[in-house]
């Protein structure tokens, strides 16, 4: 069929086109009548306009009810004349303009009711950075409800307060978001996530190709765990036990390694059969992983990290400024600071800083959750900045495949890097002799027939090498300053989820 327009993009509109027709095909976010007037706003991904009917020789007033008659979120296709608005539109991304609606046809209809309107779902919900499950939350929604404010979240849910009276709104619970999430998708604050989520992977992706790496693709189902312990899921494989990947570890080091590609990278998706309810923890998430050769020293490593995270933080404020702002607008956040190149730390020195502010914890301790989160506020307060790395680990805190340290047998040529005081990525230089893997993991309790297969890879020549893994959804939640994980996940899957 032939258009007499072209679709356009809200995107695309500015000041050039007042006093043209276009066709724009979108959401219907809200409609209203007046008298002889129909007000909609439009809505397209993260941007809204405002469209107006007045009726005319040319807009019968059946076309006045028409357009009043059309449910939110139905799609429409409307040509409309771009005017300048009379005075900012303040309910609306694009304040300046506004549509004169010329036709108007509905291409597709929602129901009338729906679990809960786009408009109370993108209300502003300052986070409080603390997790509550989807129980206790559905809990606290029904005795909001008991006492008078509950969620009731249809279209017109929350309207009818008398003048003079403070009015109140539906409250969307997370359950409920994610019960129905393709139409929680619809929020421009989570249009915004998803798009920089996007972006992450590109830039991720740009970066490292730039670098001359390899782009490669493990297998998800092994034969045993790829990381060791018990938190796998475990399936059937033409009648032999088999798991998902927890991490594809083997097969980076084994490429770049083993194989000769020297420097490998990945985006695929991790499985962890924890059960674990956390703000920050899912059950499969998408990791985006890196492995390379080593030259003279694992510092050669840091130093690609620091340098892909500078490229990826700087990418996403340049390319993603309105879907950063549209997230703020519903969930207030500090820009996120970041120093070039990253601030490094070493794990004695990060130690020291949390005794000066009155922990107790010897060299040799792990870190744990509150530390973590208390050395990122000291980090920030003393250097400026939420992106730190932090290394020389404790050999006893590390995996076995971790490399020692040569000068130090306590310490490990390990580091872990950490946004807003929660980690973000672990890794190591590896150990690439198959005798000393055995050796090291003798001396951790694992039997080494359980690491065969790991531990032969080596035996035929291999770099000295090392990488990381990174969970996408923890950078994303952590930029945007968000307080759960399920936030930045597309449709998570957690203990409690499998759905949709």
């Amino acid at each position: 069929m032939n258009l007499p327009f072209n679709l356009y993009r809200l995107s695309e509109l500015n000041e050039s086109h007042v006093g043209k027709q276009v066709l724009i095909r979108a959401r219907v976010h809200t409609s209203r009548s007046k008298g002889k007037a129909a007000f909609m706003v439009l809505r397209q991904g993260v941007r809204t306009v405002q469209g107006v009917l007045f009726q005319s020789k040319e807009v019968p007033k059946e076309m006045i009810k028409y357009a009043d008659s059309i449910s939110r979120e139905s799609i429409v296709d409307v040509t409309a004349t771009v005017s300048a608005a009379p005075e900012p539109i303040e309910a609306c991304t694009i304040k300046g303009l506004e549509l004169q609606l010329v036709t108007l046809h509905t291409i597709s209809r929602a129901m009338a009711t729906i679990p809960f309107s786009v408009e109370d779902a993108s209300r502003p919900q300052p986070g409080d950075g603390t997790f509550q499950d989807e129980d206790e939350e559905a809990a606290a929604a029904d005795a909001a409800a008991a006492a008078g404010a509950g969620e009731g979240a249809g279209e017109g849910a929350g309207e009818g307060a008398g003048e003079g009276e403070e009015r109140t709104y539906a409250r969307v619970t997370q359950k409920t978001r994610l019960d129905n999430r393709w139409i929680d998708l619809r929020t421009p604050a989570n249009l915004g996530i998803m798009r920089i989520s996007s972006g992450v992977c590109t830039l991720f992706r740009e970066f490292l190709l730039s670098r001359d790496f390899i782009e490669i693709q493990t297998p998800k189902l092994l034969g045993g765990a790829s990381e060791g312990g018990s938190e796998v899921f475990h399936t059937k494989y033409f009648g032999q036990p088999a798991c998902l990947a927890q991490s594809p570890q083997l097969y980076k080091q084994m490429t770049a390694a083993c194989s000769d590609f020297e420097r490998v990278f990945e985006i695929g998706p991790v499985f962890r059969a924890e059960n674990s309810n956390s703000h920050r923890h899912l059950c499969e998430f998408h990791g985006l992983d890196m492995e390379m050769a080593i030259n003279e020293h694992y510092y050669e490593v840091l130093d690609m990290f620091s340098d892909l995270f500078v490229y990826m933080f700087k990418g996403i404020q340049e390319r993603f400024s309105a879907e950063i702002e549209a997230v703020r607008a519903q969930y207030p956040f500090e820009d996120f600071k970041f120093c070039d190149p990253a601030l490094r730390l070493t794990y004695p020195e990060g130690v020291a800083l949390l005794r000066e502010a009155g922990v107790e914890m010897s060299d040799e301790d792990d870190l744990t959750t509150a530390n973590e989160k208390l050395l990122g506020k000291i980090v920030k307060e003393k250097y400026g900045t939420d992106f730190f790395m932090m290394d020389k680990y404790p050999m006893t805190v590390r995996p076995f495949y971790t490399m020692p340290d040569p000068s130090n047998p306590k310490a490990s040529n390990s580091y872990d890097f950490f946004m807003r005081g929660e980690e973000i990525l672990s890794g190591a230089q590896r150990i690439h002799d198959a005798a000393m893997l055995v050796t090291e993991a003798e001396k951790k309790g694992i039997p080494v027939d359980t690491i065969q297969a790991y531990v032969d890879s080596f035996k035929h020549g291999a770099f000295p090498h090392g990488g990381g893994g990174v969970g996408l959804e923890r950078v994303v939640m952590l930029f945007l300053g968000l307080d759960n994980i399920r936030k930045s996940s597309l449709f998570p899957r957690d203990p409690k989820r499998l759905a949709p």
